[in-house]
């Protein structure tokens, strides 16, 4: 079961996804395109050309595990992000904005407290 949790890290790979692949090729994508482990942890999220697919791949413990939805009408929106990266980071709530068609553009958000890095 799908569940997206602001303490997960969420990989947005940036090129068309064959929406055919299965675990072993997606797994491919993710070292050789990504320079990732999917057994390290997280979630990566993949695209196919019509923009109405998605799938989402992550490392449960015991098994990998793939979410798949097609869009019966409508298209996925893109994070906006460097075009010449292979990948992006996003949060939870950015993810699960875009499965539910809400355009990033128009959400605003309000100030919040943050230790500030060092």
């Amino acid at each position: 079961m799908l569940h997206l949790h602001s303490s997960t890290n969420y990989y947005w790979y940036h090129g068309i996804t064959d929406m055919r692949k299965g675990f072993d090729s997606l797994c491919g994508l993710v070292q050789q395109h990504m320079q990732a482990n999917v057994l390290l942890g997280g979630v990566y999220i993949f695209i196919n050309r019509k923009r109405n697919q998605v799938k989402l791949l992550t490392w449960e413990g015991d098994g990998l595990a793939i979410y798949y939805k097609r869009l019966e009408k409508g298209v996925y929106e893109l994070p906006s992000t460097a075009p010449d990266n292979k990948s992006a980071s996003i949060d939870a709530l950015q993810l699960q904005l875009i499965l539910q068609g809400i355009v990033l553009k128009s959400v605003q958000k309000k100030k919040r407290f943050s230790l500030p890095l060092k």
